[in-house]
């Protein structure tokens, strides 16, 4: 596992803990975060979070948020 993911809204923390991979519904379309993807901030529109780590692939449902990737740490802020 090699991204550090953290989702938040308003209520709690959604998840916190390393995954494989992180898929997001950016502005301009869907978008995958790998471990070293170069930074990014960028807006998220309603959609699906999908991330997978040890236990499996887990979907999360969003209506809008951002994200922010930094050196293999994905901060995701979102409304559910």
């Amino acid at each position: 596992m090699g991204l550090e993911l953290k989702i938040v809204s308003p209520a709690k923390v959604e998840y916190q803990g390393m995954v494989e991979k992180v898929i997001v519904p950016g502005i301009s379309g869907q978008f995958e975060i790998l471990q070293d993807h170069a930074p990014i901030i960028s807006s998220l529109s309603n959609g699906e979070v999908v991330y997978q780590d040890s236990d499996g692939e887990h979907v999360l449902n969003v209506i809008r948020g951002f994200v922010e990737v930094r050196k293999n740490n994905v901060d995701i802020c979102v409304e559910v």
